[in-house]
């Protein structure tokens, strides 16, 4: 008697290999966002020095070349990582400062510098380090300026309404500014107080230092000069 066989239709027949699971290829540009995303992450953890072109294909899943064929070496990477996270802190500050109150301007710009810190840590932390090649949008200390160019015309404005010197107005303006991103950078690491409390702080120093402020400051120690 022969015994019957039980075969399963699921089964693979003996003479066909199991398939493999085809791999997605990435498009160009979807490529191009991967390396971009992993560079970010590398260059902010270890600075520009200390990632190399070995780690991030190694991190992307790629060899080499495809470093090289996007971006031309680890500088072009580096170049167009700090380039996009510039304009990106640009255009959150500028587009916060709609209409209200000069007060409120002041608010929705703390809040716009220390919103992108809490949303793109990364991007700050490369932001804030000395760039050691030249970018087409400039340096940091370039790009607070151009924020600061923003907040020169509200405190114009006011500074006009108060019978001050508009001509000031970029002085203060660099002062707030600097003071903030500063700030931010000490609030990136301790986290505490909380935002909204860092911006009113902010704030308050600075309106109420405005509200007093003298027309014709003067010195008042021993050094004049």
């Amino acid at each position: 008697m022969i015994d019957a066989v039980a075969t399963d239709s699921s089964s693979t027949p003996s003479n066909e290999k199991p398939r493999r699971a085809r791999r997605t290829r990435m498009t160009g540009a979807e490529r191009r966002q991967q390396l971009l995303e992993v560079g970010r992450t590398l260059f902010a953890a270890k600075g520009f020095e200390g990632t190399s072109v070995e780690e991030i294909a190694a991190k992307a899943g790629v060899s080499k070349p495809v470093v090289y064929e996007h971006f031309g070496g680890k500088e072009g990477l580096y170049a167009v990582v700090v380039d996009r996270e510039m304009r990106r802190l640009l255009d959150m500050v500028t587009s916060s400062l709609t209409a209200g109150h000069p007060r409120e301007l002041c608010e929705q710009a703390a809040f716009a510098l220390l919103d992108y810190i809490e949303e793109y840590t990364d991007g700050f932390r490369i932001l804030v380090r000395d760039s050691p090649i030249p970018q087409s949008t400039g340096t940091f200390a370039s790009l607070i300026s151009d924020i600061a160019t923003q907040v020169e015309d509200i405190l114009g404005r006011e500074f006009k309404s108060r019978g001050f010197d508009p001509k000031l107005a970029p002085l203060y303006a660099q002062a707030l500014v600097g003071m903030v991103a500063l700030t931010g950078q000490w609030w990136l690491d301790v986290r505490r107080p909380k935002k909204s409390e860092v911006a009113a702080h902010l704030v308050n120093l600075a309106w109420h230092g405005l509200d007093g402020l003298e027309a014709k400051p003067h010195l008042i120690g021993r050094r004049k000069s």
